[in-house]
């Protein structure tokens, strides 16, 4: 049987390895931090769907307490709801600097922070450390990359670590299980200019998760700024269960049961090229339906449409109506598009937002199987 486009694996029929794998984001496209922040959801959201304990350490390199981030809000918004599954630190000036205005103080942040981290580490107290913008404090030289990799290499064998920011170096790439690359796109943006459209395509791992982390900035900006800002998540090509951001997002709408709505569809199988059922048209025009009514309204300050590309690319869903409701949506949405494709739908000329994940390296290509709470 021959099988072309694109499938997405379902969450029932994978398997889940043990041994947590290093995972680096580099890139000058946006999504990298957003990646980072999508997998703690999930993992804490494991914790939860087991009963059991999910411990995550955020540690922040050059992000200095003195400034706001686009990512505080989403941490703001796990620590409220599960204040026993997150740690974070923070470090460094709250400013960019280049390499030739490296203080003692950025060295002693560094340092600072990395003791931190390289504790957690070699603790066996979490099941995830983030190191986020770790890659451009080693390319500043601000800590030592050789001790890092040893370090690092030196993990707990449960434990994911995740390293983000610009310019990974290549001894951190030597090591790393999975290397996605975020590649930004830019558009010519046309007569039809509108603004808050965020696409994140390709064939490597961080787009589902970059999608999860926005969500979660903007329930966080829900509960600290604008009790109106809703999030909604609709997904395709994901039916059936087995999914762990499905407990996380519940345990988020228990929380805060005014700000998120999640709706799933699609069947519990995978859907290939020339092999498509009724079924499948049924599911995707259902999921639209949503989306497109929750677009017109005005109700959601964030529009989550997970999966969406390949369910365009499969011809489950025309093109026109998407680009029509996207040009009409309330300039205050926020939409992020996700998914990998083969053709590119003429809806990604509105995105002001373009990142592609280039997958440089990915352990389900050496045979590793994908892991519950992290891959799905």
């Amino acid at each position: 049987m021959t099988r072309t486009g694109i499938g997405i694996r379902t969450a029932q029929a994978r398997a889940d390895r043990i041994i947590g794998q290093i995972h680096v984001y580099d890139g000058a496209g946006k999504g990298k931090s957003q990646a980072a922040l999508g997998v703690v959801l999930r993992s804490i959201g494991l914790g939860i769907d087991n009963q059991g304990q999910s411990r995550v350490l955020l540690l922040r390199f050059l992000k200095g307490p003195e400034r706001t981030y686009a990512e505080d809000a989403a941490i703001a918004a796990l620590q409220q709801g599960f204040p026993h599954a997150i740690d974070q630190v923070r470090t460094g000036r709250a400013e960019y600097f280049g390499p030739d205005e490296i203080t003692k103080f950025d060295r002693a942040e560094a340092q600072r922070g990395w003791d931190i981290a390289k504790g957690a580490i070699l603790s066996d107290l979490y099941s995830v450390v983030v190191l986020d913008e770790l890659n451009p404090v080693l390319d500043l030289g601000l800590l030592p990359v050789e001790e890092v990799v040893r370090t690092i290499k030196q993990k707990p064998e449960h434990l994911e670590i995740i390293a983000t920011g610009r310019s990974a170096p290549p001894a951190l790439l030597e090591i790393a299980n999975l290397h996605s690359e975020m590649k930004p796109h830019h558009h010519p943006r046309g007569e039809n200019d509108i603004t808050g459209i965020e696409i994140y395509t390709g064939a490597g791992k961080g787009k589902s998760t970059s999608a999860l982390g926005k969500a979660l900035q903007a329930i966080g900006k829900g509960i600290s700024v604008d009790q109106s800002h809703r999030v909604l998540i609709v997904q395709w090509l994901k039916g059936g269960s087995g999914y762990t951001e499905d407990a996380a997002i519940a345990a988020l709408r228990t929380s805060y049961p005014h700000l998120v709505d999640h709706q799933r569809c699609g069947r519990d199988a995978i859907v290939w090229r020339k092999q498509q059922q009724e079924i499948d048209y049924v599911e995707a025009e259902r999921g639209w339906e949503i989306a497109r009514a929750a677009l017109a309204s005005g109700m959601y300050k964030t529009i989550i449409l997970d999966e969406l590309n390949p369910t365009v690319d499969l011809e489950l869903l025309p093109v026109e109506p998407i680009v029509e409701a996207l040009l009409r949506k309330p300039r205050d949405t926020e939409v992020i598009i996700t998914g990998r494709c083969h053709n590119i739908p003429a809806y990604f000329n509105l995105a002001s937002i373009h990142s592609e994940v280039v997958s440089h390296r990915h352990y389900s290509d050496t045979g590793v199987e994908l892991r519950k709470g992290v891959d799905f």
